[in-house]
């Protein structure tokens, strides 16, 4: 009987999704305050991989990073089309907040399994 215990657990760890892409990326995400250049890599990395089979947890982390990565580009955008500086840099710190949070509660759903 523990020996059925034992191979179900095996098999239940071999059917799980390899996210290491989606940490990988996450990684990149996180490192954007250096001029956005990891986020950009990361975004080509992720759009490279939308035609990829993969399974639907990671397929939403994907989805979800690149909501992040163009809304923040977005945010980013429209505060440098304002002329006046405290307008901008308003914009620029919403931005850079929303898309840390958008980071932290992807990786940690990842983390934990789930899709988002």
């Amino acid at each position: 009987m523990g020996f059925m215990t034992s191979t179900s657990n095996l098999s239940s760890n071999q059917c799980r999704e390899d996210v290491s892409l989606g940490h990988l990326l996450y990684g990149l995400l996180a490192a954007f305050p250096l001029l956005l250049i990891p986020a950009l890599f990361s975004l080509i990395i992720n759009m490279l991989q939308r035609e990829s089979h993969m399974g639907d947890m990671l397929k939403s982390h994907l989805s979800w990073q690149r909501r992040s990565i163009f809304g923040l580009l977005f945010v980013l955008l429209i505060g440098y089309g304002f002329h006046p500086s405290w307008v901008s840099m308003l914009l620029y710190l919403f931005g850079t907040f929303w898309f840390t949070s958008r980071i932290v509660k992807g990786w940690l759903c990842l983390l934990d399994g789930r899709g988002i």
